[in-house]
């Protein structure tokens, strides 16, 4: 699985020679360990891969001893691993690092020696449990890994030209031709169905079946529920009712989560260290209202009013369908065509908020009903800020359509009220690219151009 973060570890080599460990964060079953491991084989003498979840005895033993003489230290590795360790060339791998803080805190001393290059990988780095009593090493640079994203999919299923070519229509604003177009259409909607778990993809990519990829991805599901009773300490049974009542949340029109839902009368206190553990475990990605599109977004934040998608697209249809065991060939098929009988939208805007995360952008979406001015009311699906950023039209707003009959009301009194802040309003959708006098309807394929 060829992944676009082996990039980023390449540069983070050749720029910080040594000066700095880097920690991967994402969800379990993302592919961390995979790419960090296939990094270390292909770009270094050495490597030595410590898996704290199942560590042994000895190891923890080395950490506890001899972190005051590092010689000693490195030896011991050293024979226990079997590998020769070349100062400058061995890379050290601290996979699952969250299972033992103390290594953790260890960087600061490691990186400050200089002779050895560092990746941490883990997820729930930021939980309670996970940082208590360590000091978190300033030498340490946190990136995340998510799912893989719509190029990345393409390159599994063995297209490396396509999204090159839809990249370079997308900078000089033309559509793809018809026949292109169906083609990346067809692509997208098997994204959608298949997700983004690298297992999951490679499934897909050897059998070119949806019914047995969906296996493997009611597997993480459920090993996500699983971790949820066994580390979300305190909140097991909050964790597991928000994550079960996802796909019937998106489901509705206005994707706000109810609480309401959860409990008659529940508030967001009660609920808020829930929601701060499924995100943090990146399994779902929050999506937060903005009280005015200006500048700054996270600075308008109401963050007791959220949207919560699945990290995974894939995996909000095996947990949507699992209790109903209808995953068979007829279902995926109607997915295919588009004909299923449920809120396509749920599953297309779940895909935009996954490339957009994807993209590096936080999520947030504007929302205002008034029972006495309808000019008021008005929904907008995801707000992000453009690249460059200017005295004006800063943000540009995002509506998401999953049919080829809609209106755009919402945008129309968006722009009316708020003119001066909002660069082109954009319209993704199942059609081709077109522009009119102020709005530009892209392909839903072309999001990760944004």
């Amino acid at each position: 699985m060829r992944r676009k973060i082996y990039d980023k570890l390449i540069k983070w080599r050749q720029l910080e020679k040594g000066k700095v460990a880097l920690l991967i964060d994402g969800a379990r079953r993302v592919g961390k360990s995979y790419i960090v491991e296939a990094f270390a084989k292909h770009e270094y003498a050495s490597y030595v891969l410590i898996d704290f979840s199942n560590v042994p005895r000895d190891i923890i033993g080395f950490f506890e001893d001899y972190l005051t003489d590092l010689d000693a230290f490195f030896s011991h590795l050293a024979l226990f691993y079997r590998v020769t360790l070349k100062e400058r060339d061995t890379l050290f791998i601290f996979d699952e690092i969250q299972f033992y803080p103390p290594a953790r805190a260890a960087i600061k001393h490691l990186v400050a020696d200089g002779r050895y290059d560092y990746i941490e990988t883990g997820s729930l780095m930021s939980i309670n449990k996970n940082v208590k009593d360590i000091l978190i090493p300033s030498e340490e640079r946190r990136i995340k890994m998510y799912p893989m994203d719509f190029e990345e999919f393409l390159w599994a299923m063995g297209d490396e030209m396509l999204m090159p070519y839809i990249r370079e229509c997308f900078e000089q604003m033309k559509p793809l031709s018809p026949a292109l177009h169906r083609r990346a259409m067809d692509y997208f909607r098997q994204y959608i169905i298949v997700g983004g778990m690298p297992q999951a993809v490679n499934e897909y990519a050897t059998t070119r079946s949806f019914e047995h990829t969906e296996r493997t991805k009611h597997d993480i599901v459920e090993l996500y529920r699983s971790d949820m009773r066994k580390y979300a300490e305190g909140a097991e049974r909050k964790v597991v009712q928000i994550f079960n009542t996802l796909p019937g949340q998106l489901q509705k029109h206005e994707k706000k989560f109810r609480l309401s839902s959860l409990k008659s009368g529940a508030r967001f206190r009660d609920y808020e260290s829930s929601f701060f553990w499924l995100e943090e475990s990146m399994i779902v990605n929050m999506c937060y209202a903005a009280s005015e599109p200006s500048i700054g977004l996270r600075l308008k934040i109401d963050d007791s009013t959220l949207k919560c998608y699945m990290g995974d697209t894939g995996l909000l249809i095996s947990l949507a369908f699992d209790e109903k065991e209808a995953t068979d060939a007829s279902l995926f098929r109607k997915l295919m065509l588009g004909k299923l009988e449920i809120n396509k939208g749920m599953l297309i805007e779940n895909a935009v908020a996954q490339m957009l995360r994807a993209n590096g952008h936080e999520l947030y979406f504007f929302s205002r009903y008034s029972k006495e001015n309808s000019q008021e009311t008005m929904e907008i699906d995801f707000l992000i800020r453009k690249p460059e950023v200017t005295s004006r039209h800063n943000i540009i707003p995002i509506e998401v359509k999953s049919t080829s009959r809609y209106t755009h009301s919402s945008i129309d009194k968006f722009l009316k009220k708020y003119s001066n802040y909002l660069a082109t309003p954009m319209i993704l959708h199942t059609g081709e690219l077109k522009q009119d006098e102020h709005i530009l309807y892209l392909p839903l394929y072309m999001t990760p151009c944004l």
